[in-house]
């Protein structure tokens, strides 16, 4: 052995920035400083269908999103939005609203208080607030909403619509400099320069700091990557962090976990979305559950309990150990909703389903519980590794069953209410 120093695990730094505080109904939800980093999702409902959209947002909340934006557009919209309120309150769902303004969110949240009220935070878009002298007064407008109803603002720069009036007034600069800079470089101090200087328009005329969160959204992974370094580095704001318009599928997922993990192990982002457009059929929560892996891949927040499978080669020619890596990772999923209050620290346990000898007994002894599978040429039987001990070995045609069943057993013992001492 090399006589060097211990390798340490990696982990994310830690970035102690600006604490932001959502309210709404008596409840706080906390951004930012020493808060996990949440996960916020998006409906794609009319809002105007109030049913639909507070199914949706059930829905989003139950697979894990801890915030949810709705689509605030029109005054029909903005009627419909404490509606909406009330039938997530009555469902029991207790997760804050956000509302989505772009161009005319000055004159809903003056119009309709009712919504304004309803609403945990507003998102506003500097660059589409108003152009010239409206600009100011329609921005100031939503932020003395927000004062009045005791709101947490999102200002949320996309470079998709960028504040162009402030855009050309850099590019002037720039054009002035003795090294001018490419005009990336200048399209990504807009994005800053939009954010910090609007939150801090927001805070001269009385919305505190606590009630500001930020973004600088942007479509390439690297761009977002050099952005949000920099607005890291020059403000202490709480910051929403997602790579906009991230695209379907694989593409899209991979794109937003290399974007978001690169950001998120150096300390920057306080919550996150994942901006995935849903393939032909597939729910809305997909977005959530992506989200919500970034995280626990990372180490940040444990959600579910995770399912550790190996890949399949030559010497698993049986499909049962995929069949049963899928059945126990779909029904844990499925039961998170009931199992948070039920068994608390389930969503840390770790299962191991593997499909042969070769690291099948290793990987089950690190789990909390695993299954060794046999594969091409072994013995018809399964040893199950419970806390990293052999307990039993499975055999005949139920293994899968009974594994399954076993699982069940060790989260009611581990993480169950323990049983009530008669005297």
């Amino acid at each position: 052995m090399t006589d060097c120093l211990p390798i340490e695990p990696a982990a994310p730094q830690l970035r102690r920035n600006r604490q932001a505080r959502i309210v709404w109904g008596g409840r706080t939800v906390t951004v930012g400083g020493d808060a996990p980093v949440r996960v916020q999702s998006m409906t794609n409902t009319d809002t105007v269908d109030a049913i639909g959209t507070a199914i949706q947002v059930k829905e989003l909340a139950l697979a894990g999103s801890e915030l949810v934006r709705i689509t605030v557009n029109t005054p029909e919209a903005a009627q419909q939005v404490p509606y909406i309120r009330e039938q997530l309150d009555r469902m029991g769902i207790d997760v804050p609203l956000v509302g989505d303004f772009h161009y005319n969110g000055h004159r809903l949240l003056t119009d309709y208080p009712a919504c304004a009220q309803a609403l945990s935070k507003y998102r506003i878009n500097p660059g589409n607030v108003g152009k010239g002298d409206k600009h100011d007064k329609q921005f100031g407008q939503m932020i003395e909403a927000a004062m009045r109803w005791d709101k947490a603002v999102r200002i949320g720069v996309n470079w998709g619509s960028l504040d162009q009036e402030l855009l050309a007034s850099l590019m002037d600069a720039n054009s002035q400099r003795a090294e001018p800079w490419d005009a990336r470089s200048v399209m990504y101090e807009a994005l800053i320069t939009s954010a910090i200087d609007s939150a801090h328009r927001a805070e001269a005329m009385g919305l505190k700091g606590d009630q500001i969160i930020l973004s600088c959204k942007v479509s390439g992974v690297q761009d977002l990557i050099s952005v949000y370094r920099e607005l890291a580095r020059r403000c202490d704001y709480a910051l929403h962090l997602g790579l906009t318009e991230a695209g379907m599928g694989t593409k899209g997922t991979v794109a937003s976990s290399v974007a978001l993990g690169v950001l998120l192990q150096e300390g920057i982002g306080d919550t996150i979305r994942v901006s995935l457009t849903p393939q032909p059929g597939e729910a809305r929560t997909q977005e959530v559950v992506i989200a919500s892996e970034i995280l626990q891949a990372l180490g940040l927040r444990s959600f579910v309990p995770s399912v550790t499978a190996c890949p399949g080669c030559g010497r698993t020619t049986s499909t049962t150990f995929q069949e049963l890596a899928k059945q126990i990772d779909d029904y844990l999923r499925a039961q998170m909703p009931v199992w948070r209050q039920k068994y608390p620290g389930v969503e840390k346990m770790k299962v191991a389903v593997m499909g042969c000898i070769v690291n099948g007994p290793g990987e089950s002894k690190h789990a909390d519980i695993g299954i060794s599978l046999p594969g091409t040429g072994e013995a018809p039987a399964a040893p199950v590794y419970i806390d990293g001990e052999k307990a039993l070995t499975l055999r005949g045609d139920n293994i899968a069953g009974e594994f399954h069943q076993l699982v069940e057993n060790y989260i009611e013992k581990r993480f169950g209410a323990p049983v009530p001492q008669t005297a």
